[in-house]
């Protein structure tokens, strides 16, 4: 079974500083040398994946960009600067995914056709987010999270790789976020992110040998999960509880950082991935 590995490329600190702090401020540099771990990691296991860019992360270092591509993996989209899409309007959320898809495009010359909300932000309020995608070109999505979790999810959504059809004559491929579902709850453990870096190895790895006897596995991680440095984050501005909830997410956001590239290196080695379009077109033929 080909599963896929997919890597949402953003850089954790400017959003936790505009999540958290309130304070919006430019992508950091940190995302450049995070991401070329990774980057190292899957050259040295001569993985692809699946690469889903935040437009302005693009914008700020098209270089990094460009040595993805170079490097043969496939490009996605993360919207341009990573919005829920419950906080934008239909046309909002268009020209997020335009703009994104058009910065990618020109920096690679290479046609954009996937993408994946910021926090799994697609769900049944939000569906319409779908035929926007498809009208600007896009042939799949990787937005969907088939349980119901506290911040996301669509908790009756095909686990399967599946056609929606949006009327029209027009369809998208969605590929749900892979989950293991959590005994006596409504909620699963989700393959990749904070569930890997949380949760020791051997978790992950029954979860994904489990899930992947019927359907692929996705598996997803951010470049700031691999990271060594801890930006400034200014907190004078904020009330001493509102300044400790702060501390809180971001100790729960950059925890257990250490324990990715060995956990990444392991997963890389006991199982097959590849990008996400390889598994779309073993699962159903091409798209």
């Amino acid at each position: 079974m080909l599963n896929a590995i997919t890597v949402d490329v953003e850089d954790g600190w400017s959003i936790f500083s505009r999540d958290l702090l309130s304070r919006d401020i430019e992508p950091t540099d940190t995302v450049v040398g995070d991401t070329e771990r990774i980057l190292e990691i899957l050259s040295a296991k001569n993985v692809k994946a699946t690469f889903f860019v935040v437009g302005n992360v693009a914008a700020k270092f098209p270089s990094l960009i460009k040595s993805i591509a170079n490097a043969g993996h496939e490009l996605g989209i993360h919207g341009y600067s990573h919005k829920q899409i419950f906080l934008l309007s239909k046309d909002e959320f268009r020209n997020e995914v335009k703009r994104a898809k058009d910065t990618l495009e020109d920096l690679t010359s290479v046609e954009v056709v996937g993408h994946r909300a910021p926090a799994f932000s697609i769900a049944p309020e939000t569906k319409w987010a779908l035929r926007v995608l498809a009208e600007e070109g896009f042939v799949y999505d990787s937005s969907i999270v088939p349980c119901k979790n506290p911040q996301y999810g669509w908790k009756d959504f095909s686990k399967d790789i599946c056609r929606i059809d949006l009327g029209d004559g027009m369809n998208i491929v969605e590929v749900p976020m892979s989950v293991m579902p959590i005994p006596m709850t409504s909620k699963g453990f989700i393959t990749g992110g904070g569930y890997l870096r949380h949760f020791p190895y051997f978790v992950s790895y029954a979860a994904i040998k489990h899930i992947q006897k019927t359907r692929p596995v996705v598996v997803y991680m951010h470049p700031y999960e691999f990271g060594k440095e801890v930006v400034d984050m200014p907190m004078r501005h904020l009330s001493t509880v509102s300044r400790w909830r702060a501390i809180g997410r971001l100790r729960i956001g950059i925890g257990n950082r250490r324990t990715m590239p060995a956990k990444a290196q392991k997963l890389l080695s006991a199982f097959e991935f590849g990008p996400l379009r390889s598994v779309i077109e073993q699962w159903f033929g091409r798209c």
